[in-house]
């Protein structure tokens, strides 16, 4: 179970949005900060009596460190998108960022982060181990668990996305343009994907096809293992006339596949991803995808971490940011439909794949791996 619960009152955000200034500039003007010109503060002040924002108060200091800690799990890709949305909320707030990676986080690593202090650890995808779980406890440091991989164990905060509406709105997608022999290229984790997908095609009355599900190995590179997985759809009797893939990087596993079996995108077979890295955009052809919001989630994590620093309780439950299906190249009617099947659905562009939940409104549960630092 997930929950979005909405601010009372005008956020900081929908104050700079109305008077025309970034967050960082509403916010130096909500926290009396001298460094603004006269007319941007007037501005941004008839706005905040305009709107009648009010200062949030916080229980105990409002931030005991000038700085916060995050790990992520790759400094490419999404790792790169996390670090933007959570050094622009930090700037907001007027934290620092100090960056490491999870494999570089060992015991010596978080024993200088206790000696130093912290408002708290970010964590992207994968990276709270049980050991380094017991530590944070232990020393009482809060933590917010960015995109988690597996399923958030009941006693964490986690931000992350729809993704099980982002899986049902692909294969709901390739279902419009007239599609039935549907794969899926994923990997062990992310299974709300999985879910969705199977929903979609479930509610079109399509069977579950065991051999059109095909999941890459844990230690396997997402783009190499994709591309054998779909050369082995390729080689069954009936092949998929399309294929979604878990992520971005797998769907490029999948393109090379298709290519070295002479087969074209999407004239042959239809290809969507999952992420909407700057990758899906490159590709050729432009690959349809479901966006993550990954900077937004990183914003909402760094807003509850600050929440949780200063004391403030949260609800226990985790967040979910809204998905979207951006539809670009990859994607047609099955060779069989004709070039008029479905031409509503083929056309580029964005459809909403899940309600969105305000940044910072929810917080909660988060899992953790079993792995020891």
């Amino acid at each position: 179970m997930t929950r979005t619960v909405s601010a009372a009152g005008p956020t900081l955000a929908v104050v700079a949005r109305e008077a025309g200034v970034s967050v960082p500039t509403a916010s130096k003007v909500v926290n009396g900060r001298d460094d603004v010109a006269p007319e941007t503060r007037r501005r941004v002040t008839e706005v905040l009596d305009r709107l009648g924002y009010v200062r949030r108060r916080r229980s105990g200091p409002p931030k005991p460190y000038g700085m916060v800690d995050l790990v992520l799990s790759s400094l490419d890709g999404s790792g790169a998108a996390v670090l933007r949305g959570v050094e622009r909320a930090a700037h907001a707030e007027g934290l620092e960022v100090v960056v490491s990676t999870g494999r570089h986080l060992g015991r010596d690593r978080l024993d200088r982060l206790a000696a130093r202090g912290t408002a708290g650890v970010l964590f992207h995808g994968d990276g709270l181990t049980a050991s380094r779980h017991a530590w944070l406890t232990r020393h009482r440091v809060p933590y917010v668990l960015i995109d988690p991989g597996r399923e958030p164990s009941p006693d964490s905060v986690s931000v992350g996305a729809a993704d099980r509406e982002g899986g049902r709105a692909a294969a709901g997608h390739l279902l419009a343009l007239g599609h039935e022999r549907i794969a899926l290229v994923a990997g062990h984790g992310r299974s709300a994907r999985l879910a969705g997908w199977r929903e979609a095609l479930a509610a079109a009355g399509l069977p579950h096809r065991r051999e059109y599900v095909r999941r890459t190995g844990p230690d396997e590179p997402e783009e190499c293992g994709a591309r054998r997985r779909t050369l082995e759809l390729l080689d069954l009797p009936e092949p998929p006339t399309a294929v979604c893939a878990g992520s971005d990087a797998m769907a490029s596993g999948v393109y090379g596949a298709l290519a070295e079996r002479g087969l074209r995108v999407p004239d042959d077979v239809a290809v969507v991803g999952f992420g909407d890295l700057p990758e899906a955009r490159w590709a050729v052809p432009g690959l349809t995808t479901v966006r993550r919001p990954l900077a937004e989630m990183a914003g909402a994590a760094l807003a509850l971490l600050v929440r949780m620093a200063a004391g403030e309780p949260t609800d226990g439950l985790p967040v979910e940011l809204a998905t979207e299906l951006v539809v670009r190249s990859s994607t047609a009617p099955p060779p069989a439909a004709g070039a008029g099947a479905a031409a509503g659905a083929s056309r580029p562009g964005r459809a909403p794949a899940g309600r969105r939940a305000r940044a910072g409104g929810a917080a909660g549960g988060q899992r953790y791996a079993a792995e020891t630092l």
